[in-house]
């Protein structure tokens, strides 16, 4: 983790996006915000359907229009909001100024060209790069990523590579126009635990290189902790808890944050004590519950939480941040846990 520099290099402020489907209206994302600085990590987590990567498609104008539609919100990249952004303007900033790693590289990778032409043809179009100097600079960025033999495996395509080398690949062309943020959504989905160390080394060490900003959506708690400047837990669509990474793993204050932090397992947990899964399921963001959305869930929960939709308010450390009526009782459970562990 890098030092951030002073002041957000984007912005999300109160969106909320809508889709319509034959069911009903999906509120997929209804009023986040958050910041991320040049050199910081923030972790977006939650469980699937949380809305972490709507968010991020949302920030990268890739959402279709309809039946996707914003309801509310700004995305500022340096005061210049990306929602009311003209489409080419907006085509310009995608990939030069803002990158995103994709979930699943394999379908995110075109099938049927090699690897190295699909990074330089991002060079020949944002840099106006020849076809031979767009090549060289794709074999370059093949090898900084880690990718062996690069001019060879440049003449590859997607499927001659593996899981990780095709990650490797997404990255590099990601970083090809050296952007100023990268959102990376699940960079380690499906990669046994070596590739994934391997994939997060290699994003840390290119933003200690380039003074990256990284928004990291991921469900994995274990990356978060090694990883994350600050943690923004999302549920049900909502921002629920948001602070720096120490407060969030070592003092949440929702239900919903002690909960996942409850489910992990942990080189710290002794004796007899085993993990406690959150019972249930995420609710359908068609039907979401009144109040807290958690609270059906939610072992603090209590009448009232069922009636009273809390707010994000501030908590004792600086920028920490909850909405949830009973922070004092996971405050009490918290404070039960180091007891027992320590």
């Amino acid at each position: 983790m890098t030092e951030p520099h002073d002041g957000p290099v984007l912005e999300v402020e109160d969106l909320r996006v809508h889709i319509a489907t034959d069911e009903g209206v999906v509120k997929a994302v209804d009023g986040v915000s958050w910041s991320v600085a040049a050199g910081e990590t923030l972790a977006i987590v939650g469980e699937s359907g949380s809305g972490k990567s709507v968010t991020a498609l949302a920030v990268m104008g890739l959402l279709p229009m309809p039946p996707a539609r914003y309801e509310s919100g700004r995305v500022l990249y340096r005061g210049a909001d990306l929602l009311t952004m003209d489409k080419k303007t907006l085509r310009s900033l995608r990939g030069d100024k803002i990158a995103m790693v994709f979930q699943d590289p394999l379908s995110a990778l075109n099938p049927v060209y090699k690897v190295g032409h699909q990074i330089a043809e991002v060079l020949q179009q944002h840099r106006k790069l020849g076809r031979i100097p767009a090549r060289k600079r794709a074999i370059e960025l093949l090898a900084e990523v880690g990718i062996p033999d690069p001019a060879r495996r440049a003449e590859e395509y997607p499927h001659q590579f593996s899981g990780g080398m095709r990650q490797r690949v997404m990255i590099a062309m990601a970083l090809a126009l050296d952007p100023e943020v990268l959102l990376a959504d699940e960079p380690t989905t499906a990669l046994d635990v070596t590739v994934q160390a391997e994939i997060m080394e290699l994003l840390m060490r290119l933003q200690d290189d380039r003074g990256t900003a990284i928004v990291l959506i991921t469900h994995d708690l274990g990356l978060v902790a090694a990883h994350a400047d600050r943690v923004l837990v999302m549920y049900a669509g909502r921002a629920v808890e948001m602070g720096d990474t120490d407060t969030i793993f070592y003092e949440p204050r929702h239900g919903y944050t002690f909960g996942l932090l409850a489910s992990m397992p942990s080189t710290e947990r002794r004796g007899d004590r085993r993990l406690e899964p959150i019972p249930g399921q995420p609710p359908s963001l068609i039907a979401v519950p009144s109040g807290c959305p958690f609270h059906p869930r939610c072992r603090f929960a209590d009448e009232a939480c069922a009636v009273e939709r809390p707010e994000l308010v501030p908590q004792t450390s600086l920028g920490h941040r909850a909405a949830c009526i009973h922070t004092d009782a996971v405050a009490a459970a918290v404070h039960e846990i180091v007891v027992e562990t320590s």
